[in-house]
């Protein structure tokens, strides 16, 4: 059987679509795109870690990420054949067609793309026809229309951007970094254990979460910026670390991400260990606003496309 990375983009998204409704269902019918992929990685031998996290340089210089555009065209597919949809930016949900479908009989030309080709080629037709009117008429420039892929990589384009500037931080800035992330988490850090880049025992910091019962827990943290994949060794050595400080509670922040073992790794033991990655990052980011600011934009909808 040849390698998921050697096969042709049609060949691996014919691998994706069925794993992309059994993932989905497994997560309760609906998740984040960014989670779905994580989870679809992470329970499925056949696609390489390395290959997921490879990029690549298209023609016109620009950086991308190979797993990602064939992953959103998996997607793109099973929307046009009606097993899932896009209720809010960012978020897959099955529909009742992708809830109830017999999997086991799943033919991915004769129950996806018997009914999505057409309909890429509709949409093509019309992409053209509004290039040509754009053309003729340039009346509105500002206002972007989307494509039919829905990649929402070409949306928040500022994800990339984060990761590149992350990945220029000093170890010592990333730490700092991870400690005001995991701070605006609710955890009070503390101020002599951790804050040092050498002699505080593996820990880039440590800290107090207090729930809404009053009950405290010792958070420890540690912070990678790193290029490669986290191991499974390196989520041992965390831990060893956190019993020196008789921490109850791990998060571990990367800027790559984490193999499946070291996944599993975080998972044993009476004491999980929350893992964030480079995507988690960026959530986080987003959500408590940590050095950025929303930009609000719109996108006209087919109202506008009429010659009237």
């Amino acid at each position: 059987m040849s390698k998921f990375e050697d096969i042709s983009r049609i060949e691996q998204e014919n691998v994706l679509m069925p794993k992309i409704i059994e993932v989905l269902r497994k997560l309760g019918g609906r998740a984040s795109r960014i989670e779905l992929s994580n989870e679809l990685v992470a329970n499925s031998e056949e696609i390489p870690e390395e290959y997921v996290k490879s990029v690549k340089t298209s023609r016109n210089g620009n950086d991308y990420f190979p797993f990602a555009y064939t992953f959103n065209f998996a997607i793109k597919n099973l929307i046009l054949a009606e097993f899932v949809n896009i209720p809010i930016r960012g978020t897959v949900e099955l529909t009742e067609k992708g809830r109830t479908f017999n999997l086991s009989n799943f033919n991915v030309e004769l129950d996806v793309r018997k009914l999505s080709d057409p309909k890429w080629k509709e949409q093509s037709q019309k992409n053209k026809n509004k290039k040509t009117k754009t053309k003729k008429k340039k009346s509105i420039q500002t206002v972007s229309i989307p494509s039919g892929l829905d990649n929402d990589s070409q949306v928040d384009e500022w994800r990339g951007q984060l990761a590149e500037a992350l990945s220029k931080f000093t170890p010592g800035k990333f730490e700092l970094f991870a400690r005001a992330l995991v701070k605006n988490m609710g955890v009070a850090i503390d101020e002599k254990i951790g804050v040092k880049l050498t002699g505080d025992d593996g820990l880039d910091g440590y800290g107090y979460l207090t729930t809404d019962d009053f009950r405290t827990t010792r958070v420890a943290i540690q912070a990678k910026r790193w290029n490669g994949l986290v191991s499974a060794p390196e989520i041992d050595k965390f831990r060893g670390a956190m019993d020196k400080y008789n921490a109850e509670y791990g998060i571990f922040v990367a800027t790559s991400d984490f193999t499946r073992e070291a996944i599993h790794a975080s998972r044993v033991g009476t004491r999980v260990i929350t893992l964030i990655n480079g995507d988690k990052i960026a959530d986080l980011v987003a959500k408590y606003q940590l050095y950025v600011h929303p930009v609000t934009t719109y996108v006209l909808d087919d109202y506008y496309e009429g010659t009237e």
